[in-house]
């Protein structure tokens, strides 16, 4: 269905485009939350509630960007809203790996050594310690690309950044990230 017809579908309050529009973007929209989250569960119940906003929103949606624009902004908004709230009030929990999707490689791959497994389980652990240390825009920049394959042109309309903003914070994140990963492994963490 085309866009346009889905949004007008929505707004006339459609319950079965409302279905469709979260069968098609919510393990998406999970995946983006929990990338800026780092807790799955956590990231599942924001998911939820980016979907409810949606619902009740989108009569207020402008259509001055494409509907998945919109809805990315939406998550990436209630993600740092949560991770924010979540620091005021220090109830931080232990980090935990998090897997796109909740699983890895290994998983896919039951033949792989455990020694593999444990090995690339630490490598995503210092990548999630060194990610959670980037500012909040570059952490942000380089989860919707890396993670959710978002085009530059895409994170600049829902970062409401430009598009050599967006250039910057994901190679300043690439940088940070490499700097940091390096002191790592010369320290023999990974």
């Amino acid at each position: 269905m085309e866009e346009e017809k889905v949004i007008a579908a929505l707004k006339r309050g459609d319950q079965m485009a409302f279905k469709s529009l979260v069968e098609q973007y919510q393990v998406v929209v999970r995946n983006m939350c929990a990338g800026i989250i780092k807790d799955r569960h956590e990231a599942e119940d924001i998911a939820q509630e980016v979907f409810v906003e949606v619902y009740r929103s989108i009569n207020n949606f402008r259509e001055e960007s494409r509907l998945s624009t919109w809805i990315y902004r939406i998550a990436v908004n209630k993600s740092l809203n949560h991770n924010r709230k979540k620091e005021r009030h220090r109830w931080l929990k232990p980090v935990e790996d998090f897997f796109v999707g909740g699983r890895t490689a290994e998983d896919l791959d039951p033949g792989s050594h455990p020694s593999h497994h444990l090995e690339n389980r630490q490598r995503s652990h210092y990548l999630h310690m060194a990610m959670d240390t980037l500012p909040e825009n570059q952490r942000v920049a380089f989860v919707l690309n890396k993670y959710d394959d978002l085009s530059y042109k895409e994170i600049s309309e829902v970062m409401g950044l430009s598009l050599s903003g967006v250039e910057s914070l994901i190679h300043r994140a690439k940088v940070n990230l490499q700097k940091k990963l390096w002191d790592c492994f010369k320290k023999d963490c990974l």
